[in-house]
């Protein structure tokens, strides 16, 4: 198994600090990912990876460059120069102007207080505005209205022709941190501590007129917002800082599952008990989200965590998967999770169901794992009822890919042809299947000695 390939990884936990993260030996079966390609250009942190089509992908940070690559070859399609400062956001748009035909459009958000669109086949840029007050820290596509938003000190409402057709007022100088869709024309802005609605309306179905209304701001959360993920149309989740994990309607905007420290419940019996996490600051986080539609999956401080959304708990974790922060979180189309860290790492985690033993002890810890917050006794045994009907689930590491020297920020997953990871090192690694790739080199040789005749068939 490939380990310590690019200046040498994680350090060594010293005898006075032992690690409590999870290993595996150098035989690990079940990774497939036994090739790397490295794939150099960038000279500073490499933040962001987006996906453009099926093997496609564009790569952009602190240097200011964006490069699109062949995920299948790690050829360099397109080096793309136009902003000044570090990249703060991108995102991809694909036009679905039905007088043209389909065009595949990145959007880049700069430091430098500007913003482009760019042509993916052409690597030409198409637009630029540079009209900001302030660096625009977040991009939202909606494809089904054709116009896509900016989040800085305003939220900007823009068309495909970098046409600005309304913004609001000036919110902070802190600015919108994440913006998320949601369902009858709204989105969701995280703001500081605040989760702020606006709605979006066509003023002239004949024109290009629009208003951007604030309908509501959700003060729940106790510290800002860090993370902000769309579950489907009916859900979307939040999560603090401060490990706060906050569950929303996404039609209005009510809580389903919260922390809420303040409330008694005797007092609220109809409010949703909490959910909490009870550890230090520096290791509760929550650094990002993710969700399938059932689950939602949480990097918290230096831990992963699988939460249910119809049974509002969760139902696995791995309180230390990394040595560092945990940075990135997905899950795979199968039942493996996939997490990187500022440690360096990239590892593969198997959702697996366990055998519960009669008397095995519930776990608490973050999100109250096994309930939420003050509940009566009534409702510890309808919880420990349910309990015992209910399969118990473990994360178990089945791959270990060091490569990077540094911070890993995030990844895409690209099935078959693969794993794409960015690193504070500058570079991006393309982590592949090495049966897959031994199994294309013979066929490509074969082919080869059957076009110059030196096979005999």
């Amino acid at each position: 198994m490939l380990r310590w390939l690019i200046g040498g990884g994680r350090e060594p936990q010293g005898s006075a600090e032992k690690s409590s993260v999870q290993t595996i030996g150098e035989e690990q079966i079940q990774n497939p990912y036994t090739e790397l390609l490295v794939l150099k250009g960038h000279q500073d942190i490499v933040r962001f990876l987006v996906q453009i089509d099926d093997c496609r992908f564009a790569s952009a940070g602190d240097d200011g460059i964006i490069f699109l690559w062949n995920a299948q070859t790690g050829e360099k399609l397109h080096e793309l120069h136009g902003h000044t400062h570090k990249i703060t956001a991108i995102a991809p748009f694909s036009s679905s102007d039905v007088t043209e035909e389909k065009t595949d459009l990145i959007i880049t958000a700069s430091a430098d207080r500007t913003v482009i669109v760019w042509d993916c086949t052409s690597g030409r840029q198409v637009h630029k505005v540079s009209c900001f007050h302030s660096t625009v820290k977040c991009l939202t596509v909606l494809q089904r209205l054709n116009v896509w938003l900016s989040g800085g000190s305003d939220l900007c409402v823009w068309n495909r022709k970098l046409d600005l057709l309304c913004k609001t007022s000036h919110l902070t100088d802190a600015g919108i941190s994440a913006l998320v869709e949601l369902p009858k024309n709204c989105v969701a802005a995280a703001v500081g501590k605040e989760l702020i609605i606006f709605r979006l309306s066509a003023t002239n179905h004949e024109s290009e007129g629009w208003n951007i209304v604030e309908v509501k701001r959700l003060v729940d959360h106790q510290d800002n917002i860090s993370s902000l993920v769309s579950v489907n149309d009916l859900t979307f989740v939040t999560g603090s800082h401060v490990g706060e994990l906050i569950v929303w309607d996404a039609l209005d905007w009510t809580k389903q599952a919260s922390e809420c420290n303040f409330w008694d419940s005797s007092v609220h019996p109809d409010v949703q008990p909490e959910i909490k996490l009870s550890q230090s600051p520096h290791e509760t986080s929550v650094q990002h989200l993710a969700s399938d539609k059932e689950y939602v999956f949480a990097a918290v401080g230096k831990g992963i965590y699988v939460y249910n959304l119809q049974m509002k708990r969760v139902i696995a974790c791995q309180r230390t998967a990394h040595d560092s922060s945990v940075l990135h979180v997905e899950k795979l189309p199968n039942r493996q999770l996939i997490s990187c860290s500022e440690d360096g790492s990239v590892r593969i985690w198997e959702l697996r169901e366990k055998q519960q033993l009669p008397a095995e002890p519930v776990p608490t810890g973050f999100f109250n794992m096994w309930g939420f917050g003050r509940a009566n006794k009534q409702a510890n045994q309808a919880a420990k009822k349910m309990q015992e009907n209910t399969p118990v689930y473990f994360l178990e590491l089945v791959g270990d890919l060091i490569g990077h020297s540094s911070a890993v920020q995030m990844f895409l997953y690209f099935g078959e042809l693969g794993l794409a990871t960015c690193s504070a090192d500058h570079l991006i690694i393309l982590w592949k299947d090495g049966e897959r790739e031994s199994s294309l080199r013979s066929l490509t040789l074969f082919k080869k000695l059957a076009q110059n005749g030196d096979l005999q068939l």
